[in-house]
């Protein structure tokens, strides 16, 4: 009796399993052609002069220098803004009012901006920023990509403090020490490979945006390293060479993607390795 139960349960069983495993193989699959695609048509002018030579001319050769500037400008403002808003957030949630009214209001709208499409930030601080200043800037990018990076930061950096031991918080308390000096001396110092990782997963989110820039950053087609004044960014220049007739900057397009690729993955390896290194 029990032999002919389990066997319905068992096909079941294997069956879920080749489920599991069929689509895991689609999506390894599918990301191996996505890299392969990107590898194949990038390499054409992913070379030194892509780092060093200004962005071209309509049908001229040239180089990615300004937008790589720029972007590395715009998503370090923008996470440099992100990072004490997210984790002093996260600290509130986690530490002072963890199951206050207040608390729970505030994990639902971080929940929503968590799921907000990036382009309606990129139109919130357009209306918010670009409109009132009269233009637009790398300072105005800079705040969109903040905005996106901030719930990703406080989500994953509450789940970090959460895990911190509550011995090790009542033991600093029964010896006098103030509530603020045990959060920053004790819970952050235990928590802060959790931390590290949160931010830099949160910069691999947001590095690669394109959207919100187009209405905030906008572009520029001359080198600019003022933040006050639009700049160039890598995602924007990649949008609009791909989308140019000219077979120079569509080649330049794909080495630009190639190259957000390989920094994306680099920052999401480097943060795995940073977290198992600290675990062992």
């Amino acid at each position: 009796m029990l032999t002919k139960l389990s066997r319905p349960r068992r096909f079941k069983n294997h069956l879920f399993t080749v489920f599991c495993y069929a689509t895991s193989v689609l999506s390894i699959m599918v990301l191996a052609l996505i890299l392969w695609t990107l590898v194949s048509r990038g390499l054409g002018h992913f070379n030194l002069a892509m780092f060093t030579q200004a962005t071209p001319a309509a049908g001229m050769d040239g180089g990615l220098r300004d937008a790589i500037i720029g972007s590395f400008i715009i998503t370090g403002i923008g996470i440099a803004i992100a990072i004490p808003i997210g984790i002093l957030i996260a600290t509130f949630l986690a530490e002072f009012g963890r199951k206050s009214a207040l608390a729970n209001q505030i994990r639902f709208l971080n929940d929503v901006l968590l799921s907000a499409p990036s382009i309606i930030i990129g139109l919130f601080v357009y209306a918010l920023v670009v409109k009132t200043t009269g233009s637009f800037s790398g300072l105005a990018g800079s705040i969109a990509l903040a905005i996106i990076a901030i719930p990703m930061i406080t989500r994953t950096t509450e789940d970090v403090l959460y895990l911190v031991s509550p011995m090790l918080k009542e033991a600093a308390v029964a010896l006098g020490i103030p509530r603020w000096r045990v959060t920053v001396q004790i819970v952050y110092r235990a928590a802060l490979s959790g931390i590290i990782t949160a931010v830099l997963l949160a910069l691999a989110r947001v590095a690669g945006e394109t959207a919100p820039l187009l209405f905030t950053a906008l572009n520029n087609e001359f080198a600019n390293a003022n933040p006050l004044h639009p700049m160039a960014s890598l995602p924007v220049v990649i949008y609009r060479f791909a989308m140019s007739p000219y077979s120079s900057w569509q080649s330049l397009a794909w080495s630009g993607a190639l190259l957000i690729t390989i920094i994306i993955l680099a920052i999401n390896l480097g943060a795995r390795l940073f977290l198992r290194k600290k675990e062992q």
